[in-house]
């Protein structure tokens, strides 16, 4: 009994740690639409006649065979309602990004299923999320570098003209007050003491006193002077689990224990610490728990 439920333990972990790859809003959480959808043709008689096994085989070869693309990407078209059709779309995502995908219908408005799927060398494609019917939309970060499948197929006997947009944008706002990925001068890796250690974050330029804000919606969780990053703050995005470091501040301007919302001002650009001998900048790191640092700058800079 105790080895079963020893068992019942691992699979069960094993099965949270796969619902924790993406970050997917609440709204656009995976969805059997597709497969009720399938299952309805098949209760109706439909699924085995020529145009249901066509429409199986339009899924099946355009996740099989997608067109790989680069982000942003935009493309308008239509859904042909003499035949059954599906469109698969490839594409990768770092770790950092954050993916927003919208499909605009036009003239006769077909279900449309639009579905996002993982994509792996040695496992089968895991099923990330579905758009929501109504508003067509969905987004999703990953946890990790990955590649993803999209699909997208309409109901049978019903065309239209459509619009697909698969935008990518930086997973949080950026740390210092109007200012931009432009102004980072010293990147995530960068040697440091002749080597000896490396650089565990992103320094950003800007004048004394210039507005540190929130990157996110975080809870302070230290505020404090500490060696080498002079007066810091420390705050905890608890939707990624992430933990994201402000150095070298000429201020601190939040407390420990209290919420920040993205945009809310936690200090003021300075050079305390060992950053005394250089310009004004903020020393931005994020670290994620049992890994360490992680490179901000997917998290930061805009695809253009």
């Amino acid at each position: 009994m105790k080895k079963i439920l020893a068992l019942a333990l691992v699979a069960l972990a094993s099965l949270a740690g796969c619902a924790t790859e993406e970050i997917v809003p609440e709204p656009y959480v995976a969805t059997n639409a597709w497969d009720a959808y399938r299952r309805g043709l098949q209760e109706a008689g439909l699924a085995d006649t020529e145009l249901g096994n066509a429409w199986r085989r339009a899924a099946d070869n355009a996740a099989a065979e997608p067109l790989g693309i680069g982000l942003p990407y935009t493309e308008r078209g239509a859904f042909d309602a003499r035949q059954a059709t599906a469109h698969g779309y490839s594409f990768e995502v770092a770790r950092g990004q954050r993916v927003e995908v919208r499909l605009t219908l036009t003239g006769p408005s077909p279900r449309v299923f639009l579905d996002i799927f993982r994509l792996g060398d040695d496992t089968p494609r895991i099923h990330v999320a579905s758009a929501d019917e109504e508003s067509r939309r969905l987004i999703f970060e990953p946890r990790r570098d990955a590649d993803y499948l999209l699909r997208l197929q309409p109901e049978l006997l019903r065309g239209g003209d459509f619009e697909l947009s698969v935008e990518v944008d930086p997973a949080l706002g950026f740390p210092v007050a109007d200012h931009d990925a432009g102004d980072i001068q010293s990147a995530f890796g960068a040697e440091r003491d002749a080597g000896r250690r490396s650089h565990h974050g992103v320094d950003i330029f800007a004048p004394r006193g210039t507005a540190a804000v929130a990157a996110t919606r975080a809870y302070v969780r230290r505020v404090r002077e500490q060696g080498l990053g002079g007066l810091t703050v420390w705050l905890h995005d608890r939707e990624r689990n992430l933990h994201l470091y402000y150095a070298h501040l000429d201020e601190q301007l939040v407390e420990a224990g209290q919420w920040v919302d993205a945009g809310d001002i936690v200090g003021r650009v300075g050079n305390t610490g060992n950053a005394r001998t250089t310009p004004p900048h903020l020393h931005f790191a994020i670290y994620a728990d049992g890994q360490g640092p992680i490179d901000p700058d997917p998290f930061l800079r805009e695809t253009r």
